[in-house]
């Protein structure tokens, strides 16, 4: 039943005030504070290891996941799981390697780093490029899927929804990066409990639908009754290669997309830019060894969605009424069965995952906008006040524009596949761009912009070739997203090093970075738990390959 009981809201409420409250107080007990930028986007210094690690996996778990990545299990199963494993690698080698560069050079926002290591123009083309995708890929797929869930639970309309998801999201995120942090610790408290209570129910239901008993039970009818759900690599002709094809998922398009992601990704990395290195390292890890985890909790119960799908349960709610499918409902069905109570906890953990990736998305495009847009072509000299409230107008316009856009998704079954593919048409040059800004001193200025401005027409290219093709009679299958972004991410690397190669004063390029090995060391503790880390991934590998 669509409808949430007295319990249900009470434990709502419940989550609701504490979040607020916490946030409350952590605002006003250093409100003096609040007046300064790095205050408001970094809280710097303030951010603790735990708090850093809760923060990056409360703003990077979504609606996206609890739904497109259950959805996405529902439909092709356990190989959507790459996302979450290899990021949890990913995150290491961005711990190692990149975060203390960003810390050295006192880095802020990406498109500053932008412009110190080549220039402004580099710098605000990109940075004009990550806000459009921030606002009308992220921030408007998030806000969608979280209001369609909400709705499918609660029977509130649509519109409502959307508002009201945004209202909390904007009461948080006006209070800057130290009340998102450290809200961030409860929030994901909250989805990890209410996730797992949904697989719980989820698998319990699979044991009782076989006339089996306990969870365990529920896990090994999966395996027997849905066995190709559980395999990590598509080979070339599966149904769902497109998607993820074959070994890009461990050698290719993966690995850009995740190290771009996490290790260049103002949304991400604005979380440790406030710390020390120790810190940082720490928190980062922390956030890596719960990367492990979130399959469990939105894979397994999109996987249990299907196999009761296929056993005759719930056949209505899953289907449109012209009778196609509808993959993304899976997790939102499933909550809709569990008992008054563990509803509201699970409609607070969705809640929490959703209003956790707005804020943090949103005090990214607000940092980015204020810092790089605003203050450097509007009001050089501006203060710091006015700057914070510049900041907290666009969190609002933000919202207001992805309200307006977000119910014209309705038309993908997938939306995760959708965020994925149209965020990777820009993921292959901004890594190209800032892993030879890194490591390679004489990347030119010139190669930069070439490659910032030539990014999205290649993927566009890529993305249309069968069509293009077709013009001069030629046969082409499509090519995976996965793929396009390697072979952009190629192309992009190469043009970069021509350019630059060509250049006769990049041998003397002043803007290149000093990198000292020793800024790649490492604690033991660290090592230890990166082992830790890459071990289970092997395993996991091995086991479901």
């Amino acid at each position: 039943m669509n409808q949430l009981h007295w319990a249900d809201y009470v434990v709502f409420c419940v989550y609701f005030v504490v979040v607020a409250g916490y946030g409350y107080w952590i605002y006003y007990r250093k409100k003096s504070g609040q007046t300064d930028t790095k205050d408001f986007f970094l809280a710097e210094g303030s951010l603790t290891w735990w708090a850093i690690g809760a923060s990056l996996i409360a703003s990077n778990i979504s609606a996206e996941h609890f739904i497109g990545m259950a959805g996405s299990g529902f439909a092709m199963g356990l190989a959507i799981s790459s996302y979450e494993w290899i990021a949890a690698a990913t995150l290491v080698i961005v711990a190692v390697f990149f975060i203390p560069i960003y810390l050295k050079n006192k880095i802020y926002t990406m498109p500053q780093f932008l412009a110190q290591r080549y220039n402004d123009t580099v710098s605000t083309i990109l940075a004009i490029f990550w806000l459009v995708v921030y606002v009308l890929v992220n921030l408007t797929s998030i806000l969608y899927l979280g209001a369609i869930a909400v709705e499918t639970i609660s029977g509130i309309s649509f519109t409502t929804c959307t508002i009201g998801l945004a209202v909390f999201a904007i009461f948080i995120t006006l209070g800057g990066m130290k009340v998102i942090g450290y809200t961030d610790v409860i929030q994901v408290i909250v989805l990890i409990c209410g996730g797992l209570v949904v697989t719980y129910l989820a698998l319990q239901l699979v044991s009782d639908k076989s006339n089996s008993q306990g969870v365990l039970s529920g896990l090994s009818m999966l395996r027997d009754q849905a066995d190709d759900h559980f395999h990590m690599y598509f080979a070339q002709g599966h149904p769902h290669y497109n998607v993820l094809p074959g070994m890009a998922l461990i050698t290719g398009g993966m690995w850009i997309n995740n190290l771009s992601y996490w290790g260049c990704n103002q949304y991400i990395v604005q979380r440790a830019l406030g710390a020390d290195l120790k810190t940082a390292r720490s928190g980062i890890l922390f956030a890596a060894f719960l990367k492990l985890l979130i399959p469990l909790i939105v894979v397994i119960p999109g996987i249990a969605a299907f196999v009761l799908f296929k056993n005759g349960t719930f056949q209505q709610a899953m289907t449109d009424p012209t009778g196609v499918v509808k993959p993304d409902q899976a997790y939102p069905v499933l909550m809709n069965l569990l008992p008054a109570g563990m509803k509201g906890l699970a409609f607070a953990a969705l809640t929490a995952a959703v209003v956790a990736s707005l804020a943090g998305k949103c005090n990214s495009i607000s940092t980015i906008f204020t810092l790089d847009i605003y203050k450097k072509f509007f009001d050089k000299d501006a203060s710091e006040r006015k700057l914070v409230n510049v900041g907290r107008w666009a969190v609002v316009v933000s919202f207001i524009i992805a309200i307006i856009i977000a119910p014209m998704l309705r038309s993908f079954d997938q939306v995760y596949q959708y965020i994925q593919e149209y965020t990777n048409f820009l993921t292959p040059g901004v890594f190209a761009i800032f892993l030879l800004g890194f490591f390679w001193k004489r990347t030119t200025t010139n190669a930069a912009l070439t490659v910032a401005i030539l990014t999205i027409p290649f993927s566009t290219l890529l993305k249309f070739w069968p069509e293009l093709m077709q013009v001069i009679n030629v046969q082409a299958d499509e090519i995976p997203f996965l793929h396009r972004t390697t072979w952009v991410f190629c192309i992009d690397v190469a043009l970069m090093v021509v350019i630059t190669l060509l250049d006769s004063s990049s041998r003397q390029n002043p803007k290149g970075l000093e990198v000292d090995r020793r800024m790649f060391r490492v604690s033991p503790l660290f090592v230890i738990g990166s082992v830790a880390i890459i071990s289970i991934l092997t395993v996991l590998y091995t086991v479901f390959w």
